[in-house]
């Protein structure tokens, strides 16, 4: 089965640097990341934070869940490797016979649980995702449910076609279709939703999903992929993909299932908690999803390669390379979210329905998100090294582990911090997990700590003078940008300005410091 002109338009452009395609895929990554921070807004401003808002997120918890432990598992950690290997080995007909095989056996799979999930909608909403919302709101998170249900074979059928790109080094399609679907939730928004309410919300979503997949699948049917149905279980490297699968598939659960312990207890924490801690959640992710989610991606293939090739040196130096500048950047914005939160969450957030009492409980939870968010940017190019080496079993059960955790917490902190406890549980969690996982791997690769460590406490001065600068301004900022001071016309300048602020503090200390990733970057501009 050969595919010449595919092949011939992807490996055009397969390996190109490191930092080029990161660069692609930050850049794609920060437009989709903003898009979805406006689709915040726009829902905020539409729904508020109230037993709506909390149906509809509820709702989502379950075509999550289906998506990701199905589609996003079988194409992307356990896929990519097996089919990446055939063709660095030169043999394209196995390569796309697997692909066919694998995309024919997971879209029945979703159909036939989709149809299960059907069934038991009210019991899983009522019992398991949110027992202590409304009657009223609970039938309405059921309804949305099942109208959801069809955004998982959708997004499935573009995680495939990413899967297909990504192996051959190709990140800009995979990294545009989050934007196309953010752009459809948006449209659902304000287009429909005033007519449909949070219906057409819902339909926003659908629309946005099959335009995630129309745009990759169509790419490559256009260049010569022929989708063929395939059931067998006799395809060469289907059943090391299924060995590979299976506990990236059980971590992939036990990671959704954390959402769903955490929506679980938030729907304990008065109306509007489950909407406030969705949002906190997106504002603090911003920057996880544009460095840690673009710099896994670009290195994920080429680790799977070098692992094949033996090179576990180039491994080991691959993660490096994104780890520095990950850990780097993602410093400054955990920071500024902790020192900045009620200006953000007032800027960015609270317009229409979202009042400030809305406001005030974001806060809370991003106070302690924050605390998090280094440790949940640096887990994912650990996990995805172990998946490059073939190992999906450990990241398992460190992630069990941190679940089982976070859920002692959340039960612990939630009668004695509010919504907040489950923010800095989360967290917490996080940080234990981190810590595990960069122990084992620096057992398999040596010198990783050695290389992190150096660079890293380099950053630390410019870390702490960043909190101090923060910590002093952050109140004074919050009472200009405070919409009930009248705070639109000043307080957006005032804001952008500390931000800018802050973060030329930070870098000229790093450089006092002599941080590799500023004086790199300072030494390529002179020689320009």
């Amino acid at each position: 089965m050969k595919r010449p002109a595919i092949l011939h338009r992807l490996t055009r452009l397969t390996h190109p640097s490191l930092a080029y395609s990161a660069l692609i895929v930050a850049a794609a990554f920060a437009v989709s990341r903003v898009l979805g921070m406006l689709r915040e807004v726009v829902i905020a401003a539409r729904f508020g934070a109230g037993e709506t808002l909390d149906a509809y997120n509820a709702a989502f918890r379950i075509p999550d869940l289906l998506f990701v432990i199905v589609m996003s598992g079988a194409f992307g950690s356990a896929f990519i490797p097996v089919f990446g290997g055939f063709l660095a080995r030169g043999d394209e007909e196995r390569a796309w016979r697997l692909a066919n095989a694998l995309l024919t056996w997971t879209v029945v799979i979703l159909l036939v649980v989709a149809q299960v999930i059907l069934f038991f909608a009210e019991e899983l909403v009522a019992e398991l995702i949110a027992p202590e919302l409304s009657p009223v709101a609970q039938d309405l998170a059921v309804d949305l449910t099942r109208l959801l249900l069809l955004s998982p074979l959708l997004l499935g059928l573009g995680a495939a076609a990413k899967g297909m790109l990504e192996a051959q080094d190709m990140f800009t399609l995979p990294a545009v279709a989050p934007i196309v679907y953010n752009v459809g939730i948006i449209l659902g928004a304000v287009l429909l939703s005033p007519s449909l309410g949070i219906h057409g919300l819902a339909a926003g979503v659908i629309i946005g999903a099959a335009g995630h997949a129309g745009i990759q699948l169509g790419w490559l049917l256009r260049h010569g992929l022929a989708i063929r149905p395939n059931l067998s279980l006799r395809v060469d490297g289907l059943r090391e993909v299924a060995r590979l699968v299976g506990p990236r598939l059980a971590g992939q659960f036990v990671g959704q299932s954390n959402l769903i312990v955490m929506t679980n207890f938030a729907s304990r924490a008065g109306e509007g908690a489950i909407s406030s801690l969705s949002f906190g959640q997106h504002l603090v992710m911003l920057p996880h999803g544009i460095l840690a989610m673009s710099l896994s991606t670009v290195i994920f293939p080429r680790m799977a390669r070098q692992f094949e090739l033996g090179e576990l040196g180039g491994v080991r130096q691959t993660l490096l390379q994104a780890l520095r500048p990950l850990i780097f950047l993602t410093i400054p914005a955990a920071v500024m979210f902790f020192t900045l939160r009620e200006s953000i969450v007032q800027v960015v957030l609270q317009y229409g329905e979202f009042t400030a009492e809305s406001t005030a409980m974001v806060v809370d939870t991003i106070t302690w998100f924050a605390v998090g968010l280094l440790a949940r940017s640096v887990i994912e190019p650990l996990t995805r090294t172990f998946y490059a080496m073939h190992d999906t079993r450990t990241p398992l059960l460190v992630s069990t582990l941190s679940v089982a955790l976070n859920v002692g917490l959340s039960w612990y902190l939630l009668d004695r911090m509010g919504l907040a406890g489950l923010a800095l549980s989360l967290s917490l969690s996080s940080i234990v997990r981190m810590l595990v996982l960069l122990a084992l791997l620096a057992r398999r690769t040596p010198h990783l700590i050695s290389g992190l460590a150096w660079p890293v406490a380099r950053m630390l001065p410019a870390a702490f003078v960043l909190l101090i600068l923060g910590w002093a301004i952050g109140g004074p900022v919050a009472r200009v940008t405070d919409p009930a001071e009248g705070g639109r016309l000043w307080g957006y300048p005032l804001f952008v300005l500390a931000v800018m602020a802050l973060g030329a503090a930070y870098v000229v200390t790093a450089w006092l410091c002599q941080v590799p990733e500023v004086t790199a970057v300072l030494a390529k501009v002179r020689t320009r």
